[in-house]
């Protein structure tokens, strides 16, 4: 089949490239002229593991095309997905310019009848507006064509992206169009083969869908977060709570992990988007809410501990920071709990000293060349002559590290551990103080 996907970003080119690879003609569509031309000679925009190789074969077969030529895009195929950015606007609702925007340039240039499929992550009633921008530019254009909307949500873990794709474990379509549905099911047949995964539904209830999954995965983090802090004060170790509850078949082991905060483009995003949504038709929203509070203060977690260690006095003190991206097999750093970490030492006068697998040069991006900033690259150089040790994200890169080593090498042999990698017992049978999160273990001098 022939598709056209507006938007190569996370979404729209990890789309593009798997329906690509099984066979399909795709047209990527990006108004950005040097990441178009980029792709073309293989650089890919964004870490995610297996995506670069998947992008380069298929451009060379030629089933994957990237244009900035939207005409182009709009003639290619009669399914359009649109897979463009919906940041938070000022209030945190889901800014929703570019999606209208990609819906009204369709409308412009097609000449046949069309289905447009919202790929992005957008609030309920957003397939209305499009169905509505679209009938507004025909009317303009005094066509009269056949077009249907339809709400296609991701689910799309960072990290995992591919698999996820390959492998989906359901494909929500919202549509009410029989021909859609057959358009549908032929396009993600390679995906379906095993046991049907599509679940087909009302546009709004498939839009709904999308916010209420990452929401509930949001809900589990804060929860636990919320119970971490409790053990921190009764003395009890979080880790042994979560094996306790996890054994529930009904709660099961999955998103239950103390931390320091969930980051990311997804989940943060989304719940500001859905309590602005739930205000909008004056709902209050009184969970979703509770779940932004508890994660916004859990980011400063990380900071407190290491201001409580030394007393407040932080002028001059160099940190070491394991991780720098929001998750794991990432350069992501949106959201990230390293960087409400890192700008709160430098507003007390500390340096940091980090080190990250993937997220260097995302780093550098975001903050350029600083005094106060050293990006090295290993995690033994992050530790030379640092005054302690901060980890952010739970890199394989990190699991098993030379406990002896990062004695020898912090002025105070301290790990404060943010993802709860190591048993505390193990940590200080090498001469370190550890302090993870909820562990029963309050951080003091």
């Amino acid at each position: 089949m022939k598709v056209t996907v507006f938007g190569i970003g996370y979404v729209g080119l990890v789309q593009a490239a798997v329906l690509a690879d099984v066979g399909h003609e795709v047209v990527c569509v990006d108004v950005d002229q040097k990441k178009v031309d980029d792709l073309k000679k293989g650089i890919i925009p964004i870490y995610e593991p297996g995506l670069t190789p998947i992008v380069q074969s298929n451009f060379e077969a030629g089933r994957l095309h990237f244009t900035t030529d939207a005409v182009e895009g709009v003639a290619h195929a009669e399914i359009q997905f649109i897979a463009v950015g919906t940041p938070p606007d000022e209030d945190g609702s889901a800014d929703l310019k570019y999606v209208l925007a990609v819906a009204e340039t369709i409308a412009t240039h097609m000449e046949s009848p069309k289905i447009i499929v919202d790929k992005s992550t957008v609030p309920v009633g957003t397939a209305d507006k499009v169905s509505a921008k679209v009938a507004s530019v025909l009317a303009l254009r005094s066509k009269e064509l056949e077009y249907h909307v339809a709400s296609n949500p991701e689910f799309l873990k960072e990290g995992a992206a591919v698999n996820d794709c390959m492998r989906p474990d359901r494909i929500v379509i919202g549509t009410e169009s029989d021909h859609v549905e057959t358009e549908m099911r032929e396009l993600y047949s390679a995906f379906n083969r095993n046991h049907d995964r599509m679940i087909f539904m009302d546009v709004r209830s498939a839009e709904l869908t999308k916010y209420a999954a990452n929401c509930m995965l949001a809900t589990k983090i804060s929860f636990m977060n919320e119970i971490s802090n409790l053990a921190e004060r009764l003395g009890a170790d979080i880790e042994n709570v979560r094996r306790g509850i996890g054994s529930d078949e009904r709660i099961g082991y999955h998103f239950i992990y103390a931390g320091c905060g969930y980051g990311g483009s997804c989940f943060p995003k989304d719940v500001q988007a859905l309590v602005r949504t739930a205000d909008s038709i004056e709902y209050d929203a009184q969970l979703l809410k509770s779940v932004e509070a508890v994660n916004y203060r859990q980011k400063s977690l990380l900071f407190k501990h290491v201001n409580n260690y030394f007393d407040g006095d932080l002028q001059g003190k160099t940190i070491a920071v394991w991780g720098l991206s929001f998750k794991p097999k990432t350069d992501d750093m949106r959201e990230a709990t390293s960087r409400v970490l890192m700008e709160a030492l430098w507003g007390q006068g500390a340096k940091v000293r980090a080190y990250d697998p993937e997220a260097m040069e995302e780093a550098q991006r975001i903050y350029g060349h600083r005094a106060d900033l050293e990006l090295v690259g290993t995690k033994e150089s992050a530790l030379q002559g640092a005054d302690l040790l901060v980890i952010c994200t739970e890199w394989r890169a990190f699991w098993s590290p030379d406990f002896d080593l990062i004695k020898e090498s912090l002025s105070n042999p301290v790990i404060i551990d943010g993802r709860n990698m190591y048993e505390p017992e193990l940590v200080e049978r090498h001469g370190l103080e550890y302090y993870g999160i909820g562990r029963g273990r309050s951080v003091q001098k």
